[in-house]
């Protein structure tokens, strides 16, 4: 049976972070799409905005000619004043906390959602039960709140702001897990606290307290449902070298190193087993001047991550192993 007459399953994505290496998400999901349907995505910062494709409505074809028609140059963008050496970086970082606004990244995923009547969660309810209901929105998007200290999983913990999670709008949702810290400024959301008093909290990066949340979907009736497919982005084995040379090159270092190194260390077996792991042969997160040929690379080294996981990958054997 070729891809082409293979009947396919229903099966939820959690896709990674990893910044402008989520190429190599799209390469992978244009292979497990010719094996899947997708019921429920989720992911942080870049994957988080592959989920909300996907969730719209995106084909892994559709989301390959998205992906090679962007110019990520424009990811980082800033005002005239902070384009000026040395001291522009500098004042954005004191005035906004981040080098970049992170404008251009949401106002591109708000227009790709459009394109498919996509706007907000409550265009993406699968079941219509409350909204507390694990499965009521077909997205669900990874940020941190610094000023509190916790993981958010929107759309439904923003209620804890006084939002309507079927209000809120997918794109604020991708810029609040796309915020890498002092790369791109955190989203502010200004909101009463429990004094009654307006308090302002700070949402950044996903990656911060949960990089690839595979997890997710085991709620309710476990792992029995659907499976759920992992898609994580994996470094290169050479060991990394940064070029220090002033407090700026440091901070991009250090939450580079942050990021992609806590979620690296340690997977549980049971999680790696049902996840296609893809080279990215080095590519670091904010290499948003990236070449051609490594964007080529990186989405061929997704593909064939996919195609080699799909070649021992049987569900009811991880089910056999892993369920309770």
């Amino acid at each position: 049976m070729t891809a082409l007459t293979r009947k396919k399953q229903k099966a939820n994505a959690v896709f990674e972070g990893g910044g402008i290496k989520g190429i190599g998400i799209a390469g992978a999901l244009s292979v497990a799409s010719e094996y899947y349907d997708w019921m429920y995505t989720a992911g942080t910062s870049a994957g988080a905005i592959v989920a909300s494709l996907v969730a719209a409505g995106y084909t892994a074809e559709e989301i390959r000619d998205l992906i090679f028609s962007i110019d990520y140059r424009r990811f980082e963008d800033n005002d005239m004043i902070c384009k000026l050496p040395i001291f522009g970086p500098a004042w954005n970082l004191k005035v906004n906390l981040g080098l970049y606004k992170g404008d251009y990244i949401e106002n591109w995923v708000r227009e790709a959602l459009r394109a498919k009547g996509v706007e907000r969660f409550g265009d993406l309810v699968v079941v219509n039960r409350p909204g507390n209901f694990p499965g009521r929105y077909r997205l669900r998007v990874i940020a941190s709140d610094i000023t509190a200290g916790k993981m958010l999983v929107l759309p439904q913990d923003i209620a804890h702001y006084g939002i309507d999670p079927d209000k809120l709008e997918i794109a604020a949702a991708v810029r609040m897990s796309i915020s890498i810290p002092f790369f791109f400024e955190p989203v502010v959301v200004t909101h009463k606290g429990d004094d009654g008093k307006e308090v302002d909290s700070y949402i950044v990066d996903g990656g911060l307290l949960s990089n690839f949340p595979v997890w997710l979907f085991d709620w309710d009736t476990g792992l029995k449902d659907m499976p759920t497919i992992g898609f994580k982005l994996i470094g290169a084995n050479e060991e990394r070298h940064n070029d220090i040379n002033g407090p700026i090159s440091m901070l991009k270092a250090l939450f580079g190193t942050m990021l992609e190194g806590h979620d690296n260390r340690f997977v549980e077996e049971k999680n790696f087993q049902r996840t296609i792991a893809i080279p990215t042969f080095g590519i670091r997160t904010t290499d948003f001047d990236i070449s051609e040929e490594c964007i080529r690379s990186l989405y061929d080294s997704g593909a064939a991550a996919a195609r080699d996981f799909f070649k021992d990958w049987n569900y009811r054997s991880y089910l056999l192993k892993y369920s309770d």
